[in-house]
């Protein structure tokens, strides 16, 4: 296997690449800050993969009592992130991307004065933010080919009053296996762990009993799956609109639930073509918001786009034709 992989991107962000860890960084202050930020997160990436690899049996395993012991940091970030879960069968993989986000945001902005900065582990998102500042991270859907769907756009304002310090985007097509059925689920939460935990809980929970929906244990979807033979979701036909109603009324009542609790501060959930929202604007405090939006930053299962690059306008008879057929594709 090869080392890690450091670039600097025209835009000015940087890009970290180790094996399956894709990491997009960006940085908002005076130019030396941002470099000596981009130095030291660089430094600390190196070694990351290894050190989750030695834990690998460990995170790979469900959580139950007592807590797992693990001595890697990122390792024990996984596991308090899914330890609220433990009633139902979860891993720490499923905090992987927010826990690595977290930790590389921390390195990043240790002694460092930056107005604004974030890590984006493929969708799962770490943000830091200077007293008065805000950011605005996009909700990218995808269609059953990977590619993003312009229908399924939205984005979340978050200034430095919010409580929320992670983004987490989950859902089927992504790049693990899901137990549901929508086409994203995003969650706000105080860190990408946290919210990248709670994006596989509510997703698993968007979901109904149809004959369109095709399932498979996971052992048979995917050779190396921490899931051994829980089924899971390898196919979704057309649904009826009462099928996509349950289903997202199931996974905004787990989201609801997570709300209630403090374990999220928010929630995005899509299924072909229909949404609910769960929580976002208070009266007394408009740090967080969640609407259409045509030019947000994905924070979904595909690479990172730059905001000024735009999209296609997709018709309603093309929305119409999407939502019918799964299989549909951008042109």
């Amino acid at each position: 296997m090869t080392g890690p992989v450091a670039a600097l991107l025209a835009d000015g962000r940087l890009h970290l690449q180790h094996g399956p860890i894709d990491l997009i960084i960006g940085a908002v202050g005076d130019e030396d800050e941002v470099l000596r930020a981009y130095r030291q997160v660089t430094a600390a990436f190196d070694g990351v993969l290894e050190g989750l690899v030695a834990e690998l049996p460990l995170l790979r395993a469900p959580v139950r009592e007592p807590l797992p012991l693990a001595r890697n940091p990122i390792a024990r970030r996984m596991i308090a992130a899914v330890w609220p879960y433990r009633a139902v069968f979860i891993t720490p993989m499923a905090a992987v991307a927010g826990a690595v986000a977290d930790a590389m945001l921390q390195a990043m902005v240790a002694g460092r004065n930056l107005r604004r900065a974030y890590v984006n582990d493929g969708g799962d998102i770490a943000i830091r933010l200077a007293p008065g500042e805000a950011m605005r991270v996009g909700v990218a859907g995808s269609l059953e080919d990977g590619e993003p769907d312009a229908t399924l756009d939205g984005f979340a304002t978050i200034d430095s009053a919010s409580p929320v310090r992670g983004v987490a985007t989950s859902g089927r097509g992504g790049r693990s296996l899901s137990l549901g059925i929508a086409d994203s689920v995003t969650i706000l939460a105080a860190t990408g762990a946290e919210a990248d935990a709670a994006a596989t809980i509510v997703g698993n929970a968007v979901n109904v009993d149809s004959a369109a929906i095709g399932r498979l244990a996971a052992s048979q979807a995917k050779d190396d799956s921490d899931l051994g033979d829980i089924p899971v979701t390898v196919a979704v036909g057309p649904l009826g609109d009462d099928e996509i109603a349950r289903a997202l009324d199931n996974g905004a009542a787990e989201a609801g639930r997570l709300l209630a609790t403090g374990l999220i501060h928010g929630a995005l959930l899509r299924l072909r073509g229909e949404r609910r929202v769960v929580g976002g604007p208070r009266p007394s405090r408009r740090s967080l918001s969640l609407a259409p939006q045509d030019d947000a930053i994905p924070s979904g299962s595909k690479p990172t786009r730059h905001p000024e690059e735009g999209r296609r306008p997709v018709s309603k008879d093309e929305k119409r034709r999407k939502r019918g057929n799964p299989e549909a594709k951008r042109k």
